[in-house]
């Protein structure tokens, strides 16, 4: 598990929807997602290794943010085949992920906000087109709170985490819709994951 995971536990929502969802590259692909919360690293690796385990190029678009190798190596991650960009600032990540989403040899395109700063609206736009027209998903890690807007009207899936400890040194992941243009927010996924070594 990656190290955000060894974080405080989060308040609870009150009752969640009773269907379950799926958190998968199918579930996120040809849409612009936001994704928060505690956990996101964990959720955006989960999903970058679903995308290699289909044959999907994957890329992280990262500004001053925890990645870190050797974590997302020990969730199943090739980091040979994951390609890493590092920029300066949410705008940067915007131009970066405009051409490697338009180059259209990426299925999966994880842009990690969570210093904060955002991607221009105007970016945001041509991402939706050229994630449809690719069948590629970007998926956007942001610090938001649940009750705040979210990146933009453009956002098609925006779902908030809340990590539970179960037993000394696993915790469950909870994924909550706040927004889900395709089915509604009438549904959630749970998955449980050991935490990292040292951590009871």
């Amino acid at each position: 598990m990656l190290r955000d995971a060894t974080q405080g536990v989060l308040s609870p929502f009150g009752p969640l929807p009773s269907e379950a969802g799926t958190w998968d590259l199918e579930e996120v692909r040809g849409r612009l997602v936001q994704l928060s919360g505690e956990a996101v690293l964990t959720l955006a690796t989960e999903l970058v290794a679903h995308a290699q385990a289909a044959g999907e190029p994957a890329a992280w678009v990262c500004v001053d943010s925890d990645f870190y190798p050797p974590d997302v190596a020990a969730c199943g991650v090739d980091l040979d085949s994951l390609a890493v960009v590092r920029v300066q600032d949410a705008q940067a990540a915007g131009r970066a992920t405009d051409r490697l989403v338009r180059s259209g040899g990426f299925g999966l395109v994880v842009v990690d906000l969570t210093s904060g700063g955002d991607v221009p609206l105007a970016v945001q736009s041509r991402l939706v087109g050229l994630a449809q027209r690719h069948e590629a998903a970007v998926v956007c890690l942001t610090r938001t709170p649940p009750d705040a807007p979210s990146l933009s009207p453009l956002v098609s899936l925006r779902v908030h985490v809340r990590r539970d400890r179960t037993a000394p040194g696993t915790f469950a992941c909870v994924l909550h819709p706040l927004r889900d243009k395709r089915r509604g927010t009438g549904w959630t996924w749970r998955e449980e994951y050991v935490g990292p070594a040292g951590v009871r």
